[in-house]
């Protein structure tokens, strides 16, 4: 190899495209294309969720639970107490989740599905304490139905593009600003996501029918006094255990559906 040989670059070996150089036995030659880079391997992973602000999902839960839940008993029980009837004291104690409906609509610029169906509930509950006999007893069988009623909606919203606990756990797995809804909306993508939210919707929808059935069976077996006592006991305790179950069933989902995204990408990668 002569002198003028070893300063001429191999293009085999030279990064990017590079021409070959023109000398007196060689004419310059076209460009060597670079090699295309190979496409990153796809990722099957989970968006994470945005960061929360805590004093917003704080401030949400208590607006919540304080408009639809505290201040709607203690007004029915107030009002009762001065001598206004069940129904009336039941539709003014409506007009507290209509307030936070309103402010919803001001703060999220959306209506929130929990302050809507919270209000349909209520509605029902008062026309079905004005229509018909008004006993303690078919007081109690009215009550039950009402749970029966939300029951059966889980499992219309069955049939619908999103169940019914779509809404619910965005409810309470977001803090109501745009990014953080946006992301628990983008998770329905995911097929295991979509089980979750139709499994868990289907339970709750089981046990509140099969939970205002028992009411009403016992409601017409035990004696008044002891439905009296009976029945708020099974609520909550129906209440309580499809939370918590809700909660478990949830975690495991998740870890399943982490675990199954790792492996995925694992495998993409190889």
């Amino acid at each position: 190899m002569t002198t003028q040989d070893a300063a001429v670059p191999d293009a085999r070996s030279a990064p990017g495209p590079t021409a070959g150089p023109a000398t007196p036995d060689r004419p310059a030659g076209p460009a060597t294309p670079a090699r295309p880079a190979e496409p990153a391997a796809p990722t099957l992973d989970r968006p994470a969720p945005p960061a929360r602000s805590k004093g917003a999902a704080l401030a949400g839960w208590a607006l919540t639970l304080g408009l639809n839940v505290a201040a709607p008993i203690i007004t029915y029980h107030a009002l009762k107490d001065h001598g206004w009837s069940e129904f009336a004291a039941l539709l003014a104690s409506g007009v507290w989740p209509v307030l936070d409906s309103a402010v919803h609509v001001v703060w999220r610029r959306r209506l929130d599905e929990f302050a809507v169906v919270t209000l349909v509930f209520l509605v029902i509950t008062a026309v079905v304490s004005l229509v018909g006999a008004h006993s303690t007893r078919a007081l109690l069988v009215k009550d039950s139905c009402v749970t029966g009623l939300f029951g059966l909606l889980c499992l219309v919203t069955l049939l619908t593009p999103r169940p019914l606990m779509f809404y619910f756990g965005r409810k309470f797995a977001t803090d109501g600003t745009a990014e953080s809804t946006a992301w628990w909306n983008g998770l329905w993508q995911y097929e295991g996501f979509r089980k979750t939210m139709i499994t868990m919707t289907a339970v709750w929808g089981v046990a509140y029918c099969l939970e205002a059935g028992t009411r009403v069976a016992l409601a017409y077996t035990l004696s008044t006094d002891t439905m009296v006592t009976l029945s708020p006991v099974l609520i909550y305790a129906v209440l309580g255990a499809l939370a918590l179950w809700t909660a478990r069933y949830g975690k495991r989902s998740q870890r399943k559906g982490e675990e199954l995204a790792a492996a995925a990408a694992a495998a993409a990668r190889a």
